[in-house]
């Protein structure tokens, strides 16, 4: 790391810029021109626009409309939360360190945007397992559901994430523990306007299985079991209903379909997830064994690449559900003011 001079000085037909011109340790800035620092600033803005956006519409619409009082929607909420938080919190100040290839907000503030931004990344794992295990109950225990998950036990659930999030990141950031060993390293690396995550092998492979591996099979075994039994439910009713053309086939035929498409929704919002964190935490296990030597650019596109599915999952509510697309139009045109608009049917036409 070059230090810096007390000003920007030339180097063969380069500019060379720091963070910190004054001062003798800043680390140098990325060089980028006008155009390109204007184009990309627009790009992540937008991206943070619609994050924040799409989830408070998210959030106010569950917590408004008493038909989307449902456990499934409750998780939900807490969800868009979560990616709600970290496109106020983290985001803004991720894109000035990805622009500028600077940090300027000092140690201390740096040392609590790693911890949020790990723990609203477990909180969105914790929560995905919470809303895959309600859907695998909702589909294959039909009967005892309305029983086993409540909108209390929802709130549990919810609340459990949270503190599992916040005890997953102040374990392995706030403790110190994942720099064991780096401590030379990041001496080397260290200077005046910085902010990064160093984590070392053996906790970069222990968090790789623990935090993402594991949940990821626990999901992809739950809606296995999802699909094929809504296949099972499909085929029973379709014999079922040869023959037969009363209401009581019909409703539980809708049922079947209705919690079949919910499924299916949820399982491309945990499908997104995984492929828009699983370069960086690839990358963050296989850096560490190669001496961290992973090039800055594509260690920033592989974080906002992860932040990105904050912006996709409102995204995905609006293409896959109709009450989505309702209660924002309720909300653009500031419908849910009057007198009884929590009252809505947001499922109806």
């Amino acid at each position: 790391m070059a230090e810096a001079q007390n000003s920007s000085v030339l180097e063969g037909e380069d500019l060379i810029e720091y963070c910190y011109p004054e001062s003798n340790v800043s680390c140098v800035k990325i060089s980028h021109n006008v155009a390109t620092k204007t184009v990309i600033y627009l790009i992540l803005v937008f991206a943070m626009a619609v994050t924040i956006v799409g989830n408070s519409v998210v959030i106010i619409s569950i917590a408004h409309f008493k038909q989307l009082h449902t456990p499934t929607n409750i998780l939900l909420m807490s969800l868009a939360l979560v990616d709600l938080l970290l496109g106020i919190t983290v985001m803004p100040f991720s894109m000035v360190r990805t622009v500028d290839g600077c940090w300027y907000f000092g140690k201390e503030f740096c040392y609590w945007h790693s911890n949020f931004d790990i723990l609203f990344t477990g909180a969105s794992i914790f929560h995905l397992i919470s809303i895959a295990t309600d859907r695998y109950q909702a589909v294959c225990y039909p009967l005892q559901y309305l029983t086993r998950i409540t909108l209390p036990v929802a709130g549990v659930m919810a609340a459990l994430n949270w503190i599992l999030a916040t005890v997953y990141a102040f374990s392995a950031i706030g403790s110190k523990a994942s720099e064991a060993q780096l401590e030379d390293f990041i001496a080397s690396v260290d200077c005046l306007g910085t902010c990064f995550i160093f984590i070392n092998a053996t906790c970069a492979i222990i968090y790789l299985f623990i935090f993402f591996i594991l949940p990821i099979c626990v999901m992809v075994g739950l809606y296995a079991q999802i699909f094929l039994i809504s296949e099972k439910h499909a085929r029973k009713m379709e014999g079922t209903k040869q023959g037969r053309t009363d209401m009581t086939s019909t409703k539980i035929s809708q049922k079947v379909k209705h919690e079949k498409k919910a499924a299916k929704t949820l399982g491309i919002v945990i499908g997104a997830f995984n492929l828009c964190w699983m370069p960086y935490v690839i990358t963050s296990v296989v850096d560490p064994l190669y001496n961290f030597h992973t090039p800055l650019v594509v260690y920033e596109v592989f974080i906002w690449l992860g932040y990105i599915n904050s912006t996709l999952n409102p995204i995905i509510y609006g293409l896959f559900y109709p009450w989505f697309r309702k209660t924002l139009y309720h909300i653009v045109t500031l419908k849910i003011f009057t007198p009884n608009s929590c009252d809505i049917n947001v499922y109806g036409a």
